[in-house]
């Protein structure tokens, strides 16, 4: 069987499933057969011949999706249950989606990761970037974390980890069942060991010249945020001799950056005590806890006191959850980075840096430093943006699909 999308990586073996006995599913006259002919790899439900026998079909199911003139368009996973009722997996006809297929995914995007880091800690799999649709795969060493947030991932769990095992080479790998993704495919919640064991304690990742304490199984999402690696560098090169603030910190993403870049001191602040105690052993653990700080409480509440302590940084970062996670919440997240921008801009030295950051894929750039515009004007500040940043090349963007390049950071310098 050729995959021509991987030419160079195994080819899939006969699996349980035969084209013959693959169902297959039809677009309606109306829907947009040209944007998936292009690349856009979903079709939604509303895009869909939902009969009665396409309804029937068991969330997970791998299926032949065919134009409304019963062309062949590719071989996609199905879920009745979500809106994105198909997940594109492959535009070739004779593809079988098995272990083998997974091993070509997997070897595929861990060629690039090996060209791009000298050591085996990053995001492996970044969903429908890397041709693994709803599949996220943090690496941390001889551990991997597994998001499947598509139903064809779980339905096909064991395949997809003897794969990643087999091209890895890890020794472990832990299922996190806590995305967002899940809930909207209509899976479970339960985190699961596939293979090997949980780590008993914090993993330490060495990123930036920071020593970084990941909680696989009990932090948020899969224990660390691997996409803010070249913007926490950037701001690390502003920190020299700085008094850095960075608020919604986790683990200390900005603030022990620039500890490494030589600030003269750092606050964490964040709402999580369990990630502030993981930030503090990451400072200790890079010989930095003598400058480091933290204070725990919700973030607008802890830029209002700072205000009124007339404290003052010459460093000070955001970098909250996404405010806007879907089209429905754009208006309320918007008015939410601008109040952030109102409030930390007053905390910046007069020539000191501002940066700002949004993981909303709902909120475009342009909307984004909008928003954060006008809350550093409502402050009395004057702006220069000097500095654009996004994800690392551990995120690869997908041009047909938005959503993939969710994470913008701006960064100003203000008067």
């Amino acid at each position: 069987m050729h995959n021509s999308a991987f030419p160079d990586a195994p080819q899939p073996l006969n699996g349980p499933m035969t084209q013959s006995s693959t169902p297959t599913i039809r677009l309606i006259p109306k829907a947009n057969a040209r944007a998936l002919r292009r690349g856009f790899p979903w079709v939604f439900a509303n895009e869909l011949v939902t009969d009665r026998r396409t309804r029937a079909l068991e969330p997970g199911t791998i299926a032949r999706l065919e134009d409304a003139e019963r062309r062949f368009l590719g071989i996609v996973a199905v879920n009745p249950n979500s809106r994105i009722i198909g997940r594109m997996l492959d535009r070739d006809e004779e593809a079988v989606i098995d272990k083998n297929w997974f091993a070509a995914r997997i070897a595929h995007a861990l060629q690039l990761r090996e060209r791009l880091f000298d050591a085996p800690f990053y995001r492996l799999i970044h969903a429908e970037s890397d041709g693994l649709p709803g599949v996220i795969v943090d690496r941390f060493g001889d551990t991997c974390v597994v998001q499947p947030n598509a139903a064809y991932a779980d339905v096909l769990m064991d395949d997809l980890a003897a794969a990643l095992a087999e091209v890895t080479g890890v020794k472990n790998i832990l299922k996190n069942a806590g995305g967002r993704g899940r809930t909207l495919e209509g899976l479970d919640d339960e985190d699961k060991v596939l293979l090997g064991a949980a780590p008993d304690a914090p993993v330490p990742v060495q990123m930036n010249g920071a020593t970084y304490m990941a909680d696989l199984t009990g932090g948020q999402k899969t224990g660390l945020f691997y996409d803010q690696r070249p913007n926490h560098a950037f701001t690390a090169r502003l920190a020299d001799g700085a008094k850095v603030l960075d608020v919604f910190s986790h683990v200390g993403g900005f603030a022990l950056a620039a500890l490494a870049g030589g600030a003269v001191s750092a606050l964490s602040v964040d709402g999580s005590a369990p990630a502030l105690e993981l930030a503090q052993q990451g400072a200790a653990a890079m010989g930095a806890a003598d400058r480091f700080e933290t204070r725990q409480g919700d973030a607008f509440d802890v830029l209002a006191a700072l205000g009124e302590e007339n404290a003052i940084f010459d460093v000070v970062v955001c970098d909250p959850p996404a405010f806007a996670p879907n089209k429905p919440a754009l208006e309320a997240g918007l008015r939410a980075y601008e109040r952030v921008a109102r409030l930390s801009a007053p905390l910046v030295e007069k020539g000191g840096y501002l940066v700002l950051c949004s993981c909303s894929h709902a909120a475009d750039l342009n909307a984004f430093q909008g928003a954060c515009l006008r809350g550093i004007g409502r402050s009395g500040r004057w702006a220069q943006l000097v500095h654009t940043g996004f994800a690392g090349p551990d995120h690869p963007l997908m041009p047909q699909l938005a959503e993939s390049g969710y994470l913008k950071a701006l960064v100003f310098r203000l008067q």
